[in-house]
């Protein structure tokens, strides 16, 4: 339900944007502030968040340390295009934390990092190729639009292009695997091992743990036939565990890309790796077909590095992780024990830190599983939880560390309604 004030912004935003929207989420939701673990809309409603930006706030919004850190360094200026104190402490603080970050490179988005990232492998490997993961989601640079959502299902590795724009080139350029299957991988490899420059893989793909094995798998196959192996850590840097989830599964890639919860709530992403791949940024050391140019008018801005700064100063305190992976688990109880005795089949997916509701009782474990939920249940689920005052994204729920009892409470009245609601939907 939209009030005339929320009509008013919607009619203004349909003016000037495509779709009427930023392009990321409904654009019938406007946000007017946030704080803590609660947003409001521009009709004063209140919502306990679980969109949180999409990740980034694991702290909670306009969390109070942060602000401070940000207001001082705002006094002293807002971008430079030139080093600076907190970017180079930000960067001591990613080589400190992630175990393949030799060495950093700032960028703006996470979109830009994982370009870069492939960019990386291809000028280190000199060859063109890469294998992702059908349903992994890299960003919105070309081959990252190969097969992110298909609608329709082609014979792997052949992937689908998912938008307009895209050359046959950037196509074929992608070989197309599906998640947890390394005997693929491998078949893969002995094929095309000397046209691949890099496997570029979610350690956790957007809801699928990765099965005992696979991940394991992939850094030895990767090392064998000499393809860097590209780990996108942009959701799950700093949220699965301090050093990432290569922390979490013990597997480190050649290269990772980090973002979200990285600049604390403010525009920021990073590229770490290995000190010889790395090199291709410097143009000292590579050779001139080797160098890989780079640069950006916010790429390592003193505002995000200091955001980022004081957020992961917060995470390295005693009890951090665990406390949010307990709020997590409560929230994953919450939910099951609302949809205990519900008639309609039902999984939780994902980890305490990152999961959702799958309406399907099949296994969970590649995209192409996903597709066998039940999509108008989903549908309903998250409108109403949404009309109960929970806002989550669609694909995921992230909890934060700002989830006090209240928000528990109210997420638990909002899943019984909701499920009542799911229950009296007519069967087919």
């Amino acid at each position: 339900m939209t009030n005339k004030i929320g009509m008013e912004w919607q009619n203004r935003a349909r003016r000037v944007f495509p779709a009427g929207g930023f392009g990321n989420f409904d654009p019938s939701f406007i946000v007017s502030r946030g704080r803590g673990s609660r947003v409001w809309d521009v009709d004063g409603r209140e919502y306990v968040d679980y969109l949180i930006s999409s990740g980034p706030m694991i702290l909670g919004h306009a969390h109070e340390e942060v602000m401070e850190a940000v207001q001082c360094q705002v006094g002293l200026g807002s971008t430079y295009f030139a080093n600076n104190c907190p970017g180079i402490e930000l960067a001591e603080e990613v080589r400190n934390a992630v175990a393949c970050a030799e060495m950093v490179r700032f960028l703006a988005s996470g979109t830009e990092a994982d370009m870069y990232a492939v960019r990386l492998a291809r000028a280190h490997t000199g060859r063109e190729r890469i294998v992702k993961f059908e349903g992994g989601f890299h960003g919105m640079f070309p081959e990252a639009q190969i097969s992110l959502a298909p609608t329709r299902t082609a014979n792997f590795p052949q992937g689908i292009a998912d938008s307009a724009g895209l050359t046959e080139g950037v196509r074929e350029n992608v070989l197309v695997a599906p998640f947890n299957d390394l005997e693929f991988v491998r078949s893969l490899f002995a094929e095309h091992s000397d046209e691949i420059a890099a496997v570029m893989v979610e350690p956790f793909q957007r809801l699928l743990p990765p099965e005992p094995g696979f991940l394991e798998g992939l850094r030895e196959e990767c090392s064998r036939f000499g393809i860097v192996l590209i780990f996108d850590e942009i959701v799950t840097g700093f949220r699965f565990a301090y050093g990432g989830a290569q922390e979490l599964y013990g597997v480190i890639p050649d290269i990772c890309t980090l973002g979200k919860i990285l600049g604390g709530g403010f525009p920021l992403a990073a590229v770490a790796g290995c000190t010889d791949i790395m090199n291709h940024f410097d143009r000292n050391v590579a050779a001139n077909d080797e160098f890989l140019m780079h640069s950006g008018t916010l790429s390592g801005n003193p505002v995000a590095a200091v955001a980022g700064l004081k957020t992961l100063e917060i995470l390295r305190r005693p009890g951090s992780y665990e406390g949010l992976r307990e709020i997590g688990s409560k929230i994953v109880a919450i939910l099951e024990d609302n949809l205990h005795d519900a008639d309609f089949a039902w999984q939780i997916v994902g980890d305490p830190v990152l999961f959702d509701v799958v309406f399907s009782d099949s296994p969970m474990r590649n995209y192409r599983d996903c597709l066998t939920g039940d999509a108008r249940r989903y549908g309903v689920f998250n409108a109403a939880m949404r009309q109960h005052g929970i806002l989550k994204p669609v694909g995921k729920l992230y909890p934060s560390m700002a989830i006090s009892d209240d928000d528990l409470e109210w997420t638990d009245r909002a899943a019984g309604e909701t499920v009542s609601a799911l229950n009296a939907m007519p069967t087919d």
